[in-house]
């Protein structure tokens, strides 16, 4: 496959609650709701864990999506794929730990999700692979908490996205936010 430089790679989808994520061929994202047929759809939180502590939040982690740069990173120490580490959407050619709150990244032809925060991993990710939470929480020089496992959205447009399909970034209007966890 001949991709753009900033693409989709690789979607994906569950309607259970597993860690990883199957491939698909495409997926079709719900303006409001997430990804059509995945467990972690829905207009109030579906995650386990914020069920649990506030069921009636709004669901901001409707979209997980993770740069494929990231499993480069890791190559060295871990095997880690598209969805592997619950991803709905691998990208190549964006930094997107470092894009601002509420940047929209157009997806395919019509969907548009927008960054809501950084995804803070959690335990089951040494269950997956011992160590690898080590990995993708550092810290940066000043002693700041460094989160590599992707950032979190909300649908604001539909539609389908497959891979191959080019991607575009809109930063907000400034001043720029920077993500924090969600």
């Amino acid at each position: 496959m001949n991709c753009p430089p900033e693409s989709v790679v690789a979607v994906s989808r569950s309607a259970s609650h597993d860690f990883s994520k199957p491939t698909a061929e495409s997926i079709t994202l719900v303006e409001g709701w997430g990804v059509e047929g995945d467990a972690h759809a829905g207009v109030t939180a579906q995650h386990l864990y914020v069920v649990k502590k506030d069921p009636g939040r709004a669901n901001l982690t409707q979209v997980h999506l993770i740069q494929e740069e990231l499993f480069a990173e890791l190559a060295d120490r871990f095997v880690v794929g598209p969805g592997e580490l619950g991803e709905n959407v691998t990208t190549s050619g964006v930094d997107l730990l470092s894009l601002p709150l509420g940047t929209r990244i157009h997806l395919g032809p019509t969907a548009i999700v927008e960054v809501t925060g950084l995804r803070s991993p959690c335990s089951k990710i040494n269950a997956f692979r011992g160590g690898l939470m080590k990995a993708l929480v550092a810290k940066d020089d000043d002693g700041g908490v460094i989160r590599k496992s992707g950032v979190m959205s909300i649908v604001v447009a539909g539609g389908e996205v497959k891979p191959g399909d080019a991607l575009r970034v809109e930063l907000p209007s400034a001043p720029h936010l920077p993500l924090g966890v969600v």
